[in-house]
């Protein structure tokens, strides 16, 4: 877990429970991560994977990753090579999407219709914490297409309209995650621990 987490800005202003019992309705949630900010809904859901496209404005051509609490429970929706697990375990959780084979029961929406899915493990306190009270969530920044990124809450454009909670993580670390696709041993995009990435990948 990121050290410059400040708890007590968590226990003040993230509500946990809002924000879980949102998802769970299938709503929009703006949470935190150690990146950027993200805009979560049931990543199991198409109506509510539907509502992201629809507050970011973004095409459907365009795969959303997925965030989920731990490697473990990533397996029970995706199907990595050993290689691939052992490069998951390695860098997550962390500023790190790594693209892998999923399996069938995700929505076709979430992936593009395409048999891969980024997966994304953030290392912040508020992520975590409601990832463990809910269903796999999408992992999106939280802003209309083609607008920057939100490190704090000041800089979060009008999807906030959309979300039916804002949990207040603080300033997040302001660069993205590095994409890559582990078997291709191919960085996607560069972005947090880009170097560590590709030096794994030219070693193992």
């Amino acid at each position: 877990m990121s050290d410059d987490i400040d708890p007590t800005a968590f226990d003040a202003a993230a509500d946990i429970d809002d924000a879980a019992a949102a998802v769970r309705d299938g709503e929009l949630v703006v949470y935190p991560t150690e990146t950027v900010y993200g805009l979560a809904a049931d990543a199991t859901d198409p109506e509510a994977i539907e509502r992201v496209f629809e507050a970011k404005s973004r095409s459907r051509d365009e795969p959303v990753s997925m965030a989920v609490p731990d490697v473990d429970t990533a397996l029970a929706y995706t199907c990595p090579t050993e290689r691939e697990e052992r490069f998951m375990r390695e860098f997550l959780p962390g500023p790190v999407t790594v693209v892998v084979d999923r399996w069938e029961t995700l929505p076709d929406v979430l992936t593009a219709g395409r048999s891969k899915i980024g997966i994304r493990i953030p290392d912040h306190l508020v992520a975590m914490a409601l990832l463990e009270t809910t269903p796999p969530l999408t992992a999106t920044s939280a802003n209309v297409s083609g607008n920057p990124s939100a490190t704090n809450l000041d800089e979060l454009d009008a999807i906030t309209e959309a979300a039916a909670v804002v949990l207040d993580g603080g300033e997040t670390g302001g660069t993205g995650s590095t994409v890559v696709d582990v078997e291709a041993g191919t960085v996607h995009r560069r972005g947090a621990d880009a170097d560590a990435v590709e030096a794994w990948l030219e070693e193992s």
